[in-house]
């Protein structure tokens, strides 16, 4: 258990676009006993955000810290059982904050989509966080939260039924949404990071690279998220026609991190997948072929930000950090999440994770809230500790904190 502190949740990154979003949720979802602070680099600008929160938020401590700085985040991790953070790119600015709260036995949430910031997490701080207790979860949004809980509820329901191990799994991804400066920074992190040390590739295009120990993993052939199929050869119900999905490679990555530190409990012959469904008309096709050819894309990209005339160049044309999708888009965005799974015994399951709002971004300030709530707050978390999922700590709790707050979750038996 996390010794008594100052806080229950502090909100770092308070000021972000994401982060006054997050701040904005906790201010109406937190039980009013709830002590939380807001941190950041300006004391104005906590202030002004504080401003906006209303009553609810009127008493919330601030909290001055800048992420350069190692006595700040130790004295800020020291200070609460749980930090929640949505400051990055985190492979840039995120790994001296893991360090204070594994070594402060401090809870910690954050919203990345960067394996290799999470491996440098797992190769620098896990046996820390596990000997002070700390859970460190990572990709506690939209990546990789509705990916992660899918399969968990599945598992829980075969586990239920009896029905065997996990086998075939693929997850149809349908969404609404909107892009961040935020979000395009994390990847020209990565990107970056690849031009000056190419070997690190592998942690983006091994499945298992976050695995706690590769040389465990099974040996299951080649397992590719990129894809131009007829939604029906996924599952009858569906129509239509599905594609690469952008955040396929790391969500995976986190979803079989969690058999592993399950203890392959999903099965050692689990194979997972991750697609989008892009409709059924008759260009849709054309355009699941499209979204292969823009993951593409994306890596002639990551060569153009490491090299200084195509880096101008794109820091002219691309979104700012701190940017993001107006309100309006924000409201009318969605996701819903269709997982699809068969297991040993050819019994056949379907886990829904569905929600209302951008998913990058209203969605995922409701998602990262309720981790860090939960990990304040919840009695029955795991008793893991160390670089972990959602899914292997609060994959007991999470859901009926999401359907309270008005997400939709179900897990059910086809066949």
């Amino acid at each position: 258990m996390v010794a008594e502190r100052d806080f229950d949740i502090v909100l770092f990154g308070a000021t972000g676009f994401v982060g006054k979003l997050t701040a904005q949720y906790l201010a109406k979802a937190a039980p009013e006993q709830a002590r939380i602070a807001l941190a950041g680099r300006s004391r104005a600008k906590l202030e002004a955000v504080r401003d906006e929160l209303g009553a609810a938020a009127a008493q919330w401590e601030l909290v001055v810290a800048d992420s350069t700085k190692q006595a700040d985040l130790d004295a800020m991790a020291s200070s609460t059982k749980v930090v929640v953070t949505t400051v990055g790119p985190y492979l840039r600015y995120g790994l001296p904050l893991v360090e204070a709260c594994a070594q402060a036995g401090t809870h910690y949430a954050d919203l990345t989509g960067e394996p290799m910031f999470i491996r440098e997490c797992i190769d620098r701080y896990h046996d820390a966080a596990v000997e002070s207790g700390a859970k460190i979860v990572n990709s506690a949004g939209f990546d990789s939260v509705p990916s992660d809980l899918n399969v968990y509820l599945i598992y829980k329901q075969a586990l239920a039924d009896n029905t065997g191990e996990l086998e075939n799994t693929t997850l149809v991804a349908k969404i609404k949404g909107g892009a961040s400066g935020g979000t395009i920074d994390s990847g020209r992190a990565m990107m970056e990071a690849i031009a000056e040390n190419p070997a690190k590739r592998s942690v983006v295009t091994d499945p298992y690279s976050l695995s706690p120990d590769r040389a465990l993993e099974p040996d299951l052939g080649r397992q590719t998220d990129v894809a131009t199929a007829r939604a029906s050869s996924i599952d009858p119900s569906l129509d239509g026609w599905v594609g690469t999905f952008i955040m396929a490679m790391h969500n995976g990555k986190i979803v079989r991190r969690s058999n592993s530190l399950l203890g392959w409990a999903y099965g050692k012959n689990f194979r997972y997948t991750e697609v989008m469904s892009v409709g059924k008309s008759v260009v849709a096709p054309a355009i699941a072929a499209g979204m292969t050819g823009g993951i593409v894309a994306t890596s002639v990209l990551g060569v153009l930000m490491s090299r200084g005339f195509g880096k101008k160049i794109l820091d002219r044309v691309l979104p700012k950090p701190g940017t993001g999708p107006s309100e309006k888009t924000r409201d009318s965005g969605f996701f819903t999440m269709q997982t699809f799974s068969r297991t040993t015994s050819g019994a056949k399951y379907r886990a829904t994770f569905t929600a209302q709002g951008d998913p990058g971004y209203k969605a995922t300030a409701v998602l990262l809230g309720e981790c860090g709530l939960s990990l304040a707050f919840d009695d029955n978390l795991a008793d893991l500790a160390g670089i972990v999922t959602p899914a292997t700590v609060m994959g007991d709790t999470l859901p009926d904190r999401y359907r309270a707050a008005g997400m939709k979750l179900s897990v059910e038996r086809l066949s």
